[in-house]
Parts: structure tokens; C-alpha cells; sequence
């Protein structure tokens, strides 16, 4: 099966149209229907949940491991420094600009481009479901935690983000929490009340001197940081509530429920997660994802930044185009060299699977 070229133009222009299509997370109506008119164009035959579109192999076939080839459309807002036009998809030499064409845009039309040159092979030893997914960036409830019980078992897949086609075999986790210290009201010029403020202040020095003993070696430690602070509503009132925000990005040691235990042990204040569900990933380095990518000379490395991964509960591999420094950022963009080496990258690592003999581990959730 050799790399059929026509795919890497029909990409650029996709990922144009994508581009210039604004899909903030939720708001991803009009790039589902660009993705759906691309599949349309290509004869696949696809679905949509929401926002989602998905489709599956031609020659599906019963008891063959399910490989998934999933990323999003969806975009954050663009910062107000950016010097071009976010939404122009402008092509200046051999880069493309506008916002989501690092994140993870590119990664997305490779994966589809991946899917297709597959789409008509009908002996592959497992089957594949393309997945084009909406709200990655906010870990939405109408995302890819929506879409997978509709798509069935499935065994592992691939992640589309940008990580300069090198393997992220780890990934932390996050947990929000909210902190709330109580005291009592009172005149602050009769020095009256108990400060509410003050007690919040001494939970979160205790919080900042606070170490996580296991580390990883691909994540490092377990790390909080204070993000926001709110108490008082005027200056001669003692506050009798201080709030304030704790961001942790967890390791593989450690769940998010089992790091909430440790820090409400800590203080005295009252600590309350947001959420437990985006607790860290990881696929074992003898998976046969993992070692045919090394066959192809990619590295492995632990990612700190958060992906749609932690929702998924089977091994995945975070693999794509781009560079993570990139997304988020104003003038945010992609070479099209590197938009046709994921295209090469993500079919030469299917095809060196397929030929290997390997078989896919059922994953047993």
C-alpha cells in the first residue's frame, strides 16, 4: 500500500476550510459540517452525534481488534495580540496560519487523510474508526465522552495532537479544586470576626510547601499551583468566606482521589473537586503501537499537557504534527512539510502494524 499523494492537497484544503470556519468549543456546527461534506466528497460513509462525526472501516469485520484515529475541531478563542487575521488560513511560504492549524487541526485532516488511504483495504487485521470530535479544549460532556459508548468496544487508539510526530506514551492528569476557608464577619476597626481571609492564606502556604513523595519517570511529580482568590466584598468588614482555586496536574502514581485525600489532610479548610474524571493516561511501552513506532525512529515522552486521552479508557498513543509551544499562541501555525510527514508518519506506522503479525491486545475495561 504506497502512500497515494492526491491526499496531502485535498488536507491543505481542508484544514483551510476548517480554519476558516470559526468552532470554539460548542459552537462546532459549521467545521462538523465541513468534515461531513469532505467524507461526502470521499464516498465514506459516516455519522454525527452533536458535533461528533465518526465513520468506520469499509470491510468492518467482526472478533478484528478496533483501532480508533481520533482528534478535535474544536478551537479556543484567539488572544488578543494575534497579527493576522485568525480565521484567514494564510499560506506564506510553506506555513499556514490561523487559529487551531497547530491544534490540532493538522493532526485531524492527517488522521482523516490516514483513514481514507485505508478506507478500501479489505485485509487489515484490525478495524479502524475515525472519530472528528468536538469540546477536547474545555473536556466538554458533549465531546468524545459523549461519543464513546456509541462507537462499542474499543482496544486502543491514536490521539491527534501536536507532539512533532513523537510518541507521548504518558499524559497527566487534572483535577480542579475548589478551596473554601469559613470564619465570621465583624467590624475590621474593633478587630471583631475571624478572618477568613487569613485562614485561607495559611492553608494555601501549607498547600505551596506541600511535596507529592512518587514521582514518574516519563511525568515527573504530581504539581498544584494557587490560581485564583476571592473573599470581602468592602474594605471594613472582616470577610467570612475566602475562596480560592487549586490547578494540579497529576502523574500516573497518583489518582485525583487519591491527591485529594492527601491535601484535605493537610488543611483545615474545606477542599472540593470539580471533577475526578481527567486523571492521567498511559500505554505501555511494549504495546505494538508503541514498538512500531520505534521501528520508525520516534521517541517516547511524557506529555504535560491535557488532551482527550484521560476520558478514554483504553491505551492510547498521543501522536500528531506541530509543536505543543505553538498552540494557544497568536500567529499560530503549520508547515506544510510537517502536515505531510504526519500523513506519511500515521500510514507508515498502520502499515508496519499491519504487517508485523502483532496483534492488537484486547483491551478488557
Amino acid at each position: 500500500m504506497s502512500l497515494n499523494h492526491q491526499y496531502i492537497p485535498s488536507a491543505v484544503q481542508l484544514l483551510q476550510a476548517l480554519i476558516a470556519t470559526p468552532s470554539f468549543s460548542r459552537e462546532e456546527e459549521r467545521t462538523a459540517a465541513q468534515i461531513e461534506q469532505f467524507l461526502r466528497r470521499a464516498r465514506v460513509a459516516y455519522k454525527q452525534q452533536d458535533n461528533n462525526v465518526w465513520a468506520t472501516s469499509k470491510y468492518w469485520k467482526e472478533g478484528r481488534p478496533v483501532l480508533l484515529l481520533n482528534s478535535h475541531h474544536d478551537t479556543v478563542k484567539p488572544v488578543e495580540s494575534w497579527q493576522r487575521d485568525p480565521f484567514e488560513a494564510k499560506l506564506e511560504g510553506e506555513r499556514l496560519y490561523g487559529l487551531g492549524s497547530n491544534d490540532a487541526g493538522a493532526s485531524l485532516v492527517a488522521l482523516i487523510a490516514t483513514f481514507l488511504h485505508f478506507y478500501e483495504v479489505k485485509d487489515l487485521p484490525f478495524n479502524l474508526i475515525l472519530a472528528a470530535t468536538a469540546e477536547e479544549e474545555i473536556s466538554g460532556a458533549k465531546g468524545i465522552a459523549a461519543l464513546l459508548p456509541e462507537l462499542g468496544p474499543i482496544d486502543c487508539g491514536i490521539v491527534g495532537e501536536p507532539t512533532q510526530l513523537q510518541m507521548a506514551v504518558a499524559e497527566k492528569g487534572l483535577m480542579v479544586v475548589d478551596g473554601l476557608a469559613r470564619g465570621q464577619a465583624g467590624h475590621a476597626a474593633r478587630q471583631e470576626g475571624e478572618n477568613a481571609l487569613y485562614k485561607a492564606m495559611e492553608a494555601i502556604q501549607q498547600l505551596q510547601q506541600f511535596q507529592f513523595h512518587k514521582t514518574s519517570d516519563l511525568l515527573g511529580p504530581t504539581l498544584l499551583q494557587i490560581t485564583q482568590i476571592q473573599a470581602g466584598h468592602q474594605h471594613n468588614v472582616v470577610p467570612d468566606r475566602c475562596s480560592f482555586v487549586i490547578d494540579i496536574r497529576t502523574n500516573e502514581q497518583y489518582s485525583n482521589q487519591e491527591v485529594l485525600k492527601l491535601l484535605q489532610e493537610k488543611v483545615k479548610v474545606e477542599l472540593k473537586a470539580r471533577s475526578f474524571r481527567l486523571n492521567s493516561s498511559y500505554i505501555a511501552l511494549d504495546h505494538p503501537l508503541v514498538q512500531q513506532g520505534k521501528k520508525l525512529g520516534m521517541s517516547t515522552f511524557g506529555s504535560p499537557t491535557l488532551s482527550d486521552q484521560a476520558l478514554m479508557p483504553f491505551p492510547t498513543l498521543k501522536l500528531g504534527c506541530g509543536d505543543s509551544a505553538r498552540s494557544h499562541t497568536a500567529d499560530e501555525y503549520i508547515n506544510i512539510t510537517e502536515l505531510e510527514q504526519g500523513i506519511k508518519t500515521y500510514i507508515h506506522l498502520l502499515e508496519g502494524l499491519a504487517q508485523s503479525g502483532q496483534v492488537l491486545p484486547k483491551h478488557h475495561s
